[in-house]
């Protein structure tokens, strides 16, 4: 006679039930887990192709859908390559914001190089000066700069970041550009060019612009530090005509 039959069902109910346990306590344990993995893949995004804004991040990490045009002014802003050029692109920029930098070296190069006498590219001033307080007096003193035909030289001796930002930055750079350095702190410490520099901002509000870098491809917007690949399929579509 087996004497230890009628303690089997009771074995094997135990195991189901650990075994159920088991189950639910992996279930909870992932369910703990995706907002972690979720927020996780937000922030990689945001650090791969991001901008800055005055708050919290807002901007998609996808470029804007070409499914409309803004009427953007480039108005008497600084402005490189031919006045009938068949794209145009205004940037609405802060010299202090690190993902305008990071697209000024890793993409604004290689357009206007591979695109040359196609693109005419106007800069418009965006300084986020709650979160960068070295960006509207960078934004005057390249304006100074511009006064003796170096506007574009010191926008890229200031996304160098050489000297970093900041009066006797701008002064150094100035002298290494071969302005007169005088003539130029004149115009600095007089803040020139403040009120233009706030009209700047006034107007990127007054359409829509929230955060650097902001963009206008013949009107299309992109917004954050997109990639080469973006914005070569917007130009090569309206080169088409498309």
């Amino acid at each position: 006679m087996d004497t230890n039959s009628p303690s089997l069902p009771k074995s094997h109910s135990r195991l189901q039930r650990a075994a159920q346990a088991g189950r639910r306590s992996r279930e909870t344990v992932l369910a703990a887990l995706l907002p972690v993995f979720f927020a996780l893949g937000l922030g990689l995004g945001w650090l791969l192709w991001g901008a800055d804004s005055p708050s919290a991040p807002q901007q998609a990490n996808e470029p804007a859908a070409p499914a409309r045009r803004i009427a953007v002014e480039a108005g008497d802003s600084p402005a490189l390559g031919p006045a009938d050029a068949p794209v145009t692109i205004i940037e609405f920029s802060d010299y202090e914001c690190p993902y305008c930098a990071r697209w000024h070296q890793q993409v604004y190069k290689r357009l206007m190089k591979e695109y040359e006498g196609k693109i005419r590219f106007v800069y418009r001033d965006f300084p986020l000066d709650n979160i960068h307080p070295n960006a509207a007096p960078a934004a005057i003193a390249a304006h100074c700069a511009g006064e003796q035909q170096a506007y574009f030289a010191f926008h890229d001796a200031l996304f160098s970041y050489q000297y970093g930002l900041g009066r006797e930055a701008y002064l150094s750079y100035a002298a290494e550009l071969g302005l007169d350095v005088k003539a130029f702190q004149t115009c600095l410490d007089e803040k020139r060019y403040a009120d233009k520099v706030e009209a700047d901002m006034r107007y990127g509000y007054s359409i829509g612009v929230s955060s650097t870098p902001t963009f206008f491809v013949n009107g299309i917007a992109i917004v954050g530090a997109q990639p080469y690949e973006v914005f070569q399929q917007v130009i090569e579509k309206e080169l088409a005509g498309q």
